[in-house]
């Protein structure tokens, strides 16, 4: 028996490490286990350093076909799920066929690296980064290791950011007006922005804003759309009247918010709205405005 468990394990242990771990800012990410582990934080046309470390297991040498590494900007969709789509693919060969018998220790660098998406794990698709070192073998299953980073982009502000203005309302019911300074937010900013009420003529109870992500996966037939509800904030609690007007500060840094992603690689897009939601006194909910 111990022969037969022996026969399937790996003749050697792999491990990927980055040259500047020790000062690398280092970010949660969620593993398909539900566990979370730190990786470090890059950006794009950074220099990703590092080594490979193989070590046979129990001193035994082991034939295989060569060594290479791989850089990965993978898409998956969980409709799909094992299927990736490769947005950047760099290769580096580390070893020609032959033998290890002891340690060996493989250097690498890929310069800088165009990564143009920022990682992202959402609830039907996700975009991951990954180091992928390959020992080919003859005859049986290549060994095959993988480190995962995040990328996050950092862009200067837009020089046009216009102020949001809409009237929505309910015919001879309700009417009111709002207003948000800017349409583009960073992921740290405040929406600051009044509603104003024209006409009031149902009994309003309170009034939230919520933050909503609309993640679209797919095309066509095959389109998939999750909306998921972040954040809900009470603007008010009590009936308003004619002429009143509520003023809005929500602070965005408490949420876990992502960019927007507009149909990255023909494969998904993700999209904030902000809702104002009307609750009247028989606990009725109306949306009263969408932006």
């Amino acid at each position: 028996m111990d022969f037969l468990v022996g026969a399937f394990k790996p003749p050697c242990n792999v491990s990927i490490s980055f040259v500047d771990t020790k000062t690398r800012k280092q970010v949660p990410l969620k593993k398909d286990n539900g566990q979370t582990i730190m990786v470090p934080l890059f950006q794009s046309q950074e220099n990703i350093i590092g080594e490979v470390l193989i070590e046979p297991t129990q001193g035994k040498k082991f034939e295989h076909n060569g060594v290479k590494i791989e850089l990965l900007g993978q898409i998956e969709l969980y409709f799909d799920r094992g299927n990736f789509y490769d947005f950047t693919s760099l290769v580096r060969e580390l070893d020609v066929p032959g033998e290890l018998f002891e340690r060996k220790t493989y250097q690498f660098e890929f310069s800088t690296v165009e990564m143009p998406h920022e990682s992202y794990n959402g609830i039907n698709v996700r975009l991951r980064y990954i180091l992928k070192v390959t020992i080919g073998r003859n005859y049986i299953s290549n060994i095959v290791e993988c480190q995962d980073f995040v990328v996050r982009n950092f862009t200067p502000p837009p020089s046009i950011n216009n102020s949001i203005k809409m009237e929505v309302g309910i015919e001879d019911c309700l009417h009111i007006e709002f207003e948000y300074g800017k349409s583009k937010y960073h992921l740290k900013d405040v929406i600051i922005g009044k509603i104003y009420f024209l006409l009031v003529r149902i009994k309003i109870k309170n009034m939230e804003l919520e933050i909503r992500r609309r993640e679209s996966t797919g095309s066509g037939p095959n389109t998939y759309v999750e909306t998921e509800t972040l954040a809900k904030f009470e603007l008010m609690d009590g009936a308003p009247v004619r002429g009143e007007s509520i003023p809005v500060r929500l602070f965005l840094s408490p949420y876990e918010l992502t960019p927007t992603y507009r149909n990255i690689n023909n494969k998904f897009s993700v999209k904030y709205y902000l809702n104002l939601v009307f609750v009247d006194e028989e606990d009725r909910r109306c949306l009263g405005a969408g932006s």
